[in-house]
Order: C-alpha cells, then structure tokens, then sequence
C-alpha cells in the first residue's frame, strides 16, 4: 500500500552528517553538547549529538527542498493527503494555519463553540468572524456532542457568504459527526472543510475506527501526531486535501513557524510516520481490544460509565472512537477533576484530564494490559472508600454563549477589571478555560451569564485548573470598559 515508507529522510540524515564529523562553528550554541555536560547527563548523548541547525544537507524547514521536502512527501502518502507539512509548534499552530490561511479579516468561518481556544486566537489574530453552533448536548454524561448536520445546513443558508467550516472531529471525548456529509454539503456551497483532527491520527491507520479527514474529502487537517502517533510532544502535520492551495499554506505557516526547526521534534515525526504506515494496523488492532477490555471491566464495577458506541446516535455523534476511554464519574458524587486528582495523588496515575463529570484516559500503544489493570483496580478501589452524593454537581459542561462582539474587537477594546463575583452582564474581553481540553467556557467578545460565573466558581472549588485570565488566581477578568 505504501512505497518506500520504511524511509526516514530527516533520520537518515541527520546520522550522515553526525558520521561526517563537522566541525560546528554555527548554533545551538552546545555544540552537540560538548559544551554542556548536564545537557547530555539529562537528554542522552544520542539526542544532544543530532540537536542541529539548518544547513544544506539537513534542509531548511521554512524552504523545503531536500530531506524535509522528501520527508513531507511521504507523510503525505502515508495519509492520503496531497501534501503535508511538518508542524512543530504543535496542533496549535495547524489550527491556526488551517484558520489563517482560509479566511481574512471579517470573513465569516462556521464553527462549533466547543472548539479549542487555538481556533479562536486565530480569529483574535486575523479578525475573521466566528458563526458558532451550538453543539449536542448530553445532559446525562454532561458532556458536549458533535454537529448536527441540520444545524450546518442551518448556517449555511444564513450565511451563505462563509468562506468556511471547521469541524472538531474527533471531540476529546472522542465524538464524531457525520464528517463525509459535512464535506459534501460545505463543497456544495463553496466552503472550505477544516478540520481539527488533533486526537485522530489513529484513523488513518485501522479502518475499524472512524472515517479520517483525508478520507471523508475535508480540504484541510491538523493532526496531532505526538497525542496518539508517537511522535515527540509539540509534533503535528497540517495535511492538505485537494481543494487546498500547498503553496499559500507555506506561506502563511512561515508567518509564525520558527526559522529554527528542532530537528529532534522533525525527526520525532519522521519516525513516527514510518512506524504508523507500516505497523499503525497492528498497533491500533491492539489500542481498540485493550480499551474495550478496559471500558467493560470499569463498567462492571458499578457507579461509573466507560461509554463507548451505544451513544452513537446517527446525527450529533454519528461516530465514536473506541480508543478513547471516557469515564463518566457524576454517579459517584465524585467530579471527574476530584477522581483525576486523587489518582494522581493517592495511586500514582496520570490520567489525560478530569473535569465536572467525566475523566479520560488515553490509551496507546505505549500501554501495556498491567497498566491498565492497575488504572481499573484503583477506579474500583475509589468507588468503594471515596464515593458520596452527587447533589450540587452541575449536569453539563457546555454552556451556551451570548456573543456580543468579535474575538478581535472584544481583545483590543478598553478593559476594565472587575471582579469575576461581579461580572454579570459585562463583555468579557479574556478567555476562560479548565485546562485540559482547552475549550473556553468564556471567550472575548462573549457576555458573561450567572450560569458561566457559577461554573466559574464550582470548577475552581473542584479544583479544576482554570486559565486564560490575566489574573492568574483567576478572582478578577477584564471586561469591555463601559461609556
């Protein structure tokens, strides 16, 4: 299916010019780590040694046109893209790009609202303007669905001048929409298909999970190879389906890519890309069957809900992906952030994230069953000393928004500082966000409800680690100034 995929061209490289024995007279200013003990004491030797800087046998990441060109050519191969860039400030910057190069100044995008903060510091950055839809709602796990295709329909013929959609697929929890339909539909209107695919990069490689962003046609993808692909942390590919222009992508990604590319994190993702493309079936054929082993057994110890397809609902989750293993909590009287801390603290498990109801943790191919074992053992455990009531947990994390404003207004506009007790009523021109995932509760340009300011105020009393307040104890929020 793959030609050549065993090739790594930036590895290849990179151990070609270390064999060469050049003498360094460039950065990084280690030098290899001769200059730096404690640097190679820490990372490894092996590591430091290929830590270089651009140079024309090792390519030029913001120029391609030697390894890297290669490099991308076959990342691209591998997901059935038409061309791929190497990202290496993470499904951020992809976000972004995908954002940046699609729409301008006060051209309309559609997007859900619970989209990660990245996509709406896109439009703080550029000006486009957000026509959000409300997404799903399941008031039982609490937790916010996909797209109803009604509803993209919906927009689309309100605002038939949108230059494009963007799609969160999968969600954290791993939700899908009914992405192909999508597609169709946007195409039909004109509109571009963006989709932030950052917890998806295993749907490329196992026909068992759901339909890829490639496959379903969508114009453009961010994956997040280092979540569930094995590269290094801060490793992602923008992948550019037919409709998208390659060229002026480049363009807009060296407006912020750093002229410095870490060769360690490209060659992370080179490795990674080999490995999916000729082992990703086999890899995740494992991930599925433990996760599933998983789900069933944490479901049998009574009070939690590993949920998996039976939500499959045909519209707001057409599909799910059954690596991710979310664990509703509220039954217990536990808030997910409550079990996330005590797993973290009294067993020594680092789970992915916890917030009001749920839990997630992420399973790979860096897993192995004991682990897991362990993981179910200690839910089992929590259920029997730790359970309560659940009286005085809010039902559901999404709340819908009242905009006022543009995120770019709304940023730039005079502030005042108020007390977030106080601000009812008032324009918020910050973000506020639990952290993971990274979806804003508030955003700029967005009025502040009794509702957001109650979950405000639960979520930190739960401990959920709230940012994107100038505040860093997150008491105080800027607001528009008003005249």
């Amino acid at each position: 299916m793959y030609t050549n995929q065993k090739r790594r061209p930036i590895v290849e490289a990179l151990e070609k010019y270390k064999k060469e024995r050049i003498v360094s007279f460039d950065v990084p200013g280690h030098k290899q780590g001769k200059g730096h003990k404690a640097l190679t004491d820490f990372f490894g030797s092996d590591a430091v040694s290929v830590d270089y800087n651009s140079s024309k046998p090792l390519d030029n990441l913001t120029h391609p046109t030697g390894v890297i060109k290669d490099a991308e050519e076959l990342a691209a191969q591998a997901f059935g893209a038409k061309s791929a860039f190497f990202m290496i400030g993470g499904t951020t910057s992809s976000v972004q790009a995908m954002i940046l190069s699609s729409t301008k100044r006060n051209d309309k995008i559609i997007m859900p609202r619970n989209v990660h903060k990245s996509a709406i510091n896109a439009l703080v950055i550029n000006g486009a303007i957000p026509i959000y839809i409300n997404p799903g709602v399941d008031k039982e796990l609490g937790i916010s669905l996909g797209m109803s295709v009604e509803d993209i329909k919906s927009a689309i013929e309100k605002h038939p001048d949108a230059k494009a959609i963007l799609v969160n697929n999968p969600t954290y929890y791993g939700i899908c929409s009914d992405l192909k339909r999508i597609v169709k539909i946007a195409h039909e209107a004109g509109m571009l298909v963006l989709v932030d695919e950052a917890h998806g990069t295993h749907f490329y490689f196992n026909e068992k999970l759901p339909i890829s962003a490639m496959k379903a046609g969508a114009d453009m993808a961010a994956v997040s190879v280092h979540k569930t692909g094995g590269a290094l942390t801060q490793s992602s590919f923008l992948l550019l389906g037919e409709g998208a222009d390659s060229a002026y992508t480049r363009q807009i990604i060296n407006l912020s890519q750093t002229t410095s590319g870490s060769y360690l994190l490209m060659a992370s993702l080179d490795i990674a890309r080999s490995n999916l493309a000729l082992n990703g079936k086999e890899i995740f054929e494992r991930v599925i069957k433990m996760t599933d082993y998983a789900r069933e057994e944490i479901n049998l110890i009574g009070g939690y809900r590993a949920f998996g397809k039976e939500i499959i609902n045909g519209d707001t989750v057409y599909d799910f992906d059954t690596t991710k293993l979310s664990i509703h909590t509220r039954d217990l009287g536990l808030a997910g952030i409550e079990v996330y801390d005590i797993l973290r603290d009294e067993y020594d498990i680092q789970i992915e994230f916890g917030d009001i109801g749920n839990i997630l943790a992420i399973v790979s191919v860096g897993d192995r069953e004991l682990e897991l074992e362990r993981l179910i053992g200690s839910l089992s455990e929590i259920k029997r000393l730790k359970s309560g009531s659940k009286i005085g947990i809010p039902d559901h994390e999404y709340i819908d928004p009242i905009v006022k404003l543009s995120p770019q207004e709304a940023f730039y506009s005079e502030s005042e500082v108020i007390a977030i007790k106080n601000s009812v009523g008032r324009i918020s021109t910050e973000f506020v966000m639990a952290y993971p995932p990274g979806i804003p509760i508030l955003a700029p340009g967005e009025k502040i409800s009794r509702e957001i300011v109650d979950y405000i105020i639960f979520a930190k009393a739960k401990g959920c680690k709230m940012t994107g307040t100038k505040d860093m104890q997150m008491n105080d929020i800027y607001v528009v100034k008003e005249k």
